[in-house]
């Protein structure tokens, strides 16, 4: 049985699948101007009536500030600055000694999903009450990212593109911008798909310059053990002929085929649609009406169908397309050796060796008992790339009752997660 209308906008969100955070967002704003078309550089944006900024941060109190980043391959990205907290302190640390913290956020969400509690209990805020400078990134293809110096959204080449990309491009782009911009290495937070584009960066040495300590929230580096039916029969359907059906383009939960698709899932036996943040999260412990009432309300952002896939080929059981093989991160299969030779000059796609991870890195990472997505055993396995880690580098929260949205949405995250967190980062200056 098909699920009521209302709750089909709410079930696109299994389109998060595996890494795939539930997080809904505060979908208010409007694309941006024709900035990437007019070829200028990286630096502060014009401040936007429907941006993160105004409709998230400076209602609260808080100063916020809107930066365009361009990548090297031409795509425009949006960030939010929060430089100081609600009451600035004096006599303390000035603006430009706050050591800078770069927060990424997950698949088909946006920054946005870092302030959906209040200003006591959403992350960013809470740390820039603690006297950081707190940097909010925006991935390509988000609301406020969908530019380019001379691609159009409309044009497939514009969504020609995986988290190989979020790897290579993205996340240099504003690690670099933020360093340019604070003179100072950057602390780092990811979650779900943050926290893989975080290790699969910080793994290729990107930022070893620029990175000075991370914490991964509910990391989902492997997908062998997730225990949603919903995530498990997506992952597939991506894998399988979700490529025929979208081509190389724009994945929009929003759009008709999308739509189709979704509702096909939620008929397979076992999947149910009428519980969709616990179908796919886990069974979240905390999370506050107001909020999953937004969850509700809103629905998620455009990513690339490519991107999808190669999130699926994680999850993937099919040795042809996995992306994860006998324990470890591949780059994206293009499904023949022939394509691959021609991408990567090898029959294989190249993997992400975490242990190569510098082994002096502070890291904190934190999971849950609950969470469907990070799973206990997959986080093991993440564990055991780590096994080498210097002692005393490595700092691991382990939460019984937490689900995957919990870390990000949970009204008691601050006292059990972020204040774990904040004392983290404190503790590397």
């Amino acid at each position: 049985m098909a699920p009521p209308p209302d709750l089909l906008s709410l079930a696109s969100l299994s389109l998060c699948l595996l890494v795939l955070v539930v997080e809904p967002y505060r979908a208010y704003g409007s694309s941006r101007g024709p900035f990437g078309r007019n070829g200028r550089n990286n630096g502060p944006a014009a401040p936007a009536v429907n941006g993160i900024c105004a409709t998230s941060v400076t209602i609260h109190g808080y100063k916020c500030e809107e930066h365009e980043v361009k990548t090297q391959d031409g795509y425009i990205l949006n960030m939010q600055r929060i430089p100081e907290g609600r009451v600035a302190r004096s006599g303390g640390r000035t603006r430009n000694k706050k050591q800078p913290i770069l927060i990424q956020h997950g698949v088909l969400v946006d920054g946005m999903t870092w302030l959906l509690n209040s200003p006591e209990q959403n992350l960013p805020m809470i740390l820039a009450d603690k006297g950081f400078d707190v940097w909010i990134a925006n991935t390509r293809g988000t609301r406020f990212c969908r530019q380019h110096v001379s691609l159009d959204p409309s044009q497939p080449e514009f969504w020609d593109w995986s988290w190989d990309e979020l790897v290579s491009y993205d996340l240099p782009a504003v690690f670099d911008f933020v360093f340019n911009q604070t003179r100072q290495k950057i602390h780092y937070i990811g979650h779900s798909l943050g926290t893989l584009i975080g290790l699969a960066s910080f793994s290729e040495g990107h930022q070893a310059d620029t990175l000075k300590s991370t914490a991964f929230l509910s990391p989902v580096a492997y997908l062998s053990h997730m225990t949603t039916a919903l995530g498990v029969v997506t992952a597939r359907a991506f894998v399988g002929e979700i490529t025929t059906l979208f081509g190389i383009a724009e994945f929009n939960p929003k759009g008709q085929q999308a739509s189709a698709f979704l509702k096909s899932l939620c008929n397979y036996p076992g999947v149910d649609c009428y519980d969709l943040l616990s179908a796919i999260t886990g069974h979240n412990c905390c999370l506050n009406s107001s909020t999953v009432d937004l969850f509700i309300k809103n629905e998620p952002q455009p990513t690339s169908t490519k991107n999808m896939v190669h999130l699926a080929q994680k999850a993937s059981t099919k040795q042809k397309f996995a992306a994860v093989r006998d324990g470890v991160i591949a780059k994206y299969n293009y499904g023949r050796s022939d394509y691959n030779l021609m991408h990567y000059g090898e029959a294989k796609p190249p993997i992400y060796n975490i242990s190569n991870i510098p082994h002096d890195l502070p890291i904190f990472i934190s999971y849950g008992g609950r969470d469907a997505l990070s799973d206990v055993r997959d986080v093991q396995l993440l564990l055991d790339h780590l096994k080498f880690h210097d002692v005393g580098k490595l700092m691991i929260q382990y939460i019984k009752d937490y689900a995957h949205a919990d870390f990000i949405m949970g009204i008691n995250a601050k006292d059990i997660v972020y204040n774990k967190v904040v004392q983290f980062f404190q503790n590397q200056q």
